[in-house]
Order: structure tokens, then sequence, then C-alpha cells
């Protein structure tokens, strides 16, 4: 991945030099859909699948655990009140009752039982990798992501905008990781809002609605985590192995995440931007990736000796 970003690097910046737009200039303004909202309670709108399944299931179970606490909070309070020493002055005398001790050892193992079986079908369709239409490799550095679109052979880094790398000398103003008036002119410059700081990074990872999509997530030196809470999905990218995820996304939008793995000082400054755009739009944006980060349109093949 780093000698692809070496590669990336100084095509983009001869791309610069002859004075051409950056490729994801040309996705345009897309609603923002996945974001945590301050103030606010439950999950981010669900945008796949998986993310539905999850909070279905995250519902059913909330259902069954407030039942259980309203249960047992009465049962506590009726014997507090029936079996105390005024109006239960001499104790009973029993040490067990055998059909109440087999009912509160069968019902949980039965709720257990219900749970599971709902549960366990969202897990394993979430490990059940399918076949990619685009496969996208992640890898965590501390502190930005990589990406690469295997198929294609290029790749590039994404930074947090207000990072020291993504400043520029039109950005004397802006303090690296520091809220201020700079810094929302620089999000705005980048297509975001002034409330997207901390979220927004200067490359997004760009991917077509509607189809499967397989990240390999990896970690090139501590482990990170690579998480799209409105995608239902998180999995940790462990340097030396190679762990997947899918998920198919089903509305067009920007959509945040975060490295959700406490992987260093910088942690905090480590997001993720997904953009979701149509079929069209992607490959006319696959087109100028390649360009910009020197792709190629088929894979590499070794030439016979």
């Amino acid at each position: 991945m780093r000698f692809l970003t070496k590669i990336s690097g100084l095509s983009a910046i001869a791309l610069a030099a002859a004075g051409a737009a950056n490729a994801q200039d040309s996705l345009g303004n897309l609603e923002v859909i996945g974001k945590p909202t301050e103030k606010s309670l439950g999950f981010q709108p669900a945008a796949t699948e998986l993310a539905r399944d999850l909070q279905g299931l995250d519902n059913m179970i909330l259902v069954i655990i407030t039942a259980i606490v309203i249960f047992v909070t009465a049962l506590i309070i009726w014997i507090m009140i029936r079996y105390n020493s005024k109006t239960n002055p001499k104790p009973a005398t029993f040490t067990h009752n055998s059909p109440l001790e087999v009912a509160w050892t069968l019902i949980p193992i039965l709720i257990l039982v219900f749970i599971g079986a709902f549960s366990l079908p969202v897990l394993f369709k979430q490990q059940t990798i399918p076949t990619a239409d685009v496969t996208i490799k992640a890898t965590g550095y501390q502190w930005y992501w990589g990406y690469e679109y295997v198929d294609h052979e290029f790749g590039f880094d994404s930074y947090m905008l207000g990072h020291p790398a993504t400043l520029t000398d039109d950005d004397d103003g802006v303090e690296p990781f520091v809220r201020s008036a700079d810094m929302d002119a620089l999000l705005e410059r980048n297509g975001y809002a002034s409330e997207d700081f901390l979220l927004a990074t200067d490359t997004a990872l760009v991917i077509p609605v509607g189809k499967t999509i397989v990240i390999q997530v990896t970690g090139a030196d501590v482990i990170h985590s690579w998480a799209i809470p409105a995608f239902g999905v998180k999995q940790d990218g462990v340097p030396g192995r190679l762990a997947e995820l899918w998920f198919t996304a089903e509305k067009e939008g920007v959509y945040f995440g975060q490295c959700s793995e406490l992987c260093g000082k910088d942690h905090s400054y480590m997001p993720i931007t997904v953009k979701v755009v149509s079929e069209e739009a992607y490959q006319n944006w696959l087109v100028d990736a390649k360009e910009e980060y020197a792709g190629l349109d088929t894979p590499l093949t070794l030439a016979s000796k």
C-alpha cells in the first residue's frame, strides 16, 4: 500500500501542476445521512440490510430486558413489603423450593435460546462474505486510513480535514485539529458543513449504490478498527492479518465513521468518510481516479519469459 501511495502522490502532484481537478470534485454535493447528532438518542438511519437487522435485534432485546428489569424490580418491592420484620415477625424455616428452583433455571435458558434464535442468523449473515462487486482494502495507519481499489490497482490515503497533511499555503490561518473560523472555511471549501469537523476527510471512499462492497481490513502498525454505524459494520484491522466485512448501501449520500479501536494519541483524529453515489457517477469517478492515482484499467499481469 505504501508503494501505491508513493505512486499516487507523484501522480497527484503532476496532475495538480497541470491544473487537473481532483477526481472527487466531480461527485457534487451529496446529502449527509450517516453522522452523529448532538443530544440525540438511538441509532443513525440504517442504510444497509445489515444495519436494519442489528437495529431490529437491539429493539427486540431492549423489550426483553426491560420486561425482566420491571419483573425483578416488582418482585423485590413485593418481597420487601411482604416479608419485612413488621409484617412477617416469624420467618419461614424452609431451605429450598424445588419447583421454584427449576423455574428460575429453565426460564432464563429459554429466554437465551429465544434471543440466540434471532441473533445468530444476524451474526452468520455478517460473517458470510458474498461475491463482491467492488473490493477495497482499508489499511489503518497511525493515524489515517489508506484505501486500495484492488481491482483497478490504485490507492490513496485519507486524512481528517484539518490534519497537517491536508493543509496548503492557502490554509495559513488554520491550526491543525482546532475548531476555528478558518477551519470552518476549510471544511466548506471541501463541500462539508462546519459541524462536520472531526468527521470529514480530505479524500473519501467512493462506492456505488446498490452494489455489494467487500472491505478487506488490516493494520500497518497497531490494531485499528474500521466502522460505519449507518452500515452496521465494524471490523478490527490487526497487523499481519486480513479480515473482511461486507455491505450494500441502499441510498446515495455521505456517511461518516471513526476508527473504533484505541490506537494511540491521535486516535480521535482518524475519521472515515464514505460517499455513496449512483453507478454512473461511480464509473465517471473511477475514470478520473485511475488517472489521478495512477490506476490501471486491467490488473497487472506478468510477462512470460
